[in-house]
């Protein structure tokens, strides 16, 4: 674990308790819960729950393993949006995306 990884779990820690103003400790569990996720997501295919934006359970096998996903075609110019996490859905074989705040 690198530095910037504990300075990344506090910022996301401190933008979870500012958006929803849950106890910075519930915030912090959820920052570590998201930051081993796609640590995870790095080296295998995960199962995962997050809830979905109609207030559904969603269980998903995801990755982010460069062997497994396909490569991006095209020319992909978005902009990156900190408040999701996107993998890699093995299932579905497509990409797909939560909010980090929904990760169960």
């Amino acid at each position: 674990m690198k530095p910037t990884d504990l300075s990344n779990i506090m910022c996301m820690a401190w933008r979870f308790y500012r958006t929803t103003r849950q106890a910075f400790g519930e915030c912090l569990k959820l920052a570590w819960r998201n930051f081993n996720l796609v640590r995870n997501m790095h080296t295998e295919v995960v199962r995962f729950y997050f809830r979905k934006v109609d207030g559904t359970l969603r269980e998903a096998w995801g990755t982010l393993r460069s062997d497994i996903v396909p490569p991006i075609e095209g020319n992909d110019t978005r902009k990156k949006n900190d408040t999701v996490q996107v993998y890699y859905d093995t299932e579905r074989q497509e990409w797909r995306c939560f909010k980090l705040l929904n990760l169960i």
